[in-house]
């Protein structure tokens, strides 16, 4: 059974940081291309991070490009988002998720397993 946990969320003022961890476990992580996404209230789910399994250039979201850091450990099945320079409206519930293929995507339905999301909120 494939399982993704998604931890490390918490408040924090804006200006503050966060390391959100997605330990993944039942599927051949080394091999499957890796992401993080969030959805605020009444918004869709959007696309945050993410990184392939041969390493390469990750990719971000315009909107967190510079504060974020995504990383992976293959050796511990773990998947990281360093948030730096955290603002009011990166609060949301945030979910790691994992797709069978090299590269990451952009696009949700591309990915094969999800978390079950860590809730992350920057207050003012």
């Amino acid at each position: 059974q494939v399982q993704l946990v998604d931890s490390g969320g918490g408040s924090v003022q804006a200006g503050g940081s966060l390391r959100l961890s997605c330990a993944a476990s039942g599927l051949p992580f080394s091999i499957y291309a890796t992401g993080w996404f969030r959805q605020a209230p009444g918004k869709e789910r959007e696309f945050v991070a993410g990184n392939g399994w041969s390493g390469g250039t990750p990719y971000y979201a315009d909107s967190v490009k510079g504060r974020f850091t995504i990383s992976r450990d293959n050796a511990k099945n773990t998947v990281y988002l360093q948030m730096n320079s955290l603002k009011p409206e990166d609060t949301a519930v945030y979910y790691c998720a994992a797709a069978g293929r090299r590269r990451a995507s952009r696009v949700r339905d591309e990915y094969d397993y999800w978390g079950q999301g860590t809730q992350v909120t920057v207050s003012s």
